[in-house]
């Protein structure tokens, strides 16, 4: 009987599938934490993006294109409808990709997670020092 039990549970343990841990879903309309404008989060081919749909607060003087592109082809694109969340992938508890900053242009590495509450955790991070952001579902 004792050489039964532990092949019958190698049996078992065969027969149930492992489950796999995915991160909650970020697709959805966020305002930033300034309220300068609403990221629309959602589906870009295999990959999740974000990008700038509404501008809610124009900085006086502020440029409408992404003049402090590094590419200087990409300096004349419009800043309404850039990709700001890029290339994000689900890590099993958060989402990880790249987040742009149109004031700078710079891209850095960045994690999102939906909070409880439906607010988004965003953090850009260059090394292991993280800026983060809470942005609040659009209405």
């Amino acid at each position: 009987m004792r050489t039964m039990l532990p092949a019958a549970l190698a049996l078992l343990a065969a027969a149930v599938p492992a489950t796999a841990f995915a991160a909650t879903p970020i697709a959805g309309r966020y305002v930033t934490e300034d309220g300068a404008g609403v990221i629309t989060v959602g589906p870009c081919g295999s990959l999740t993006c974000g990008k700038l749909t509404t501008i809610l607060k124009k900085r006086p003087g502020a440029p409408d294109t992404d003049v402090n592109n590094s590419d200087a082809s990409l300096r004349t694109r419009s800043v309404l409808g850039m990709p700001i969340l890029s290339e994000f992938q689900d890590a099993g508890k958060d989402w990880r990709g790249k987040i742009y900053d149109p004031r700078n242009g710079k891209t850095y590495k960045s994690i999102v997670a939906k909070n409880a509450d439906g607010t988004l955790a965003v953090k850009g991070c260059i090394a292991f020092f993280c800026k983060s952001q809470t942005w609040r579902p659009a209405k």
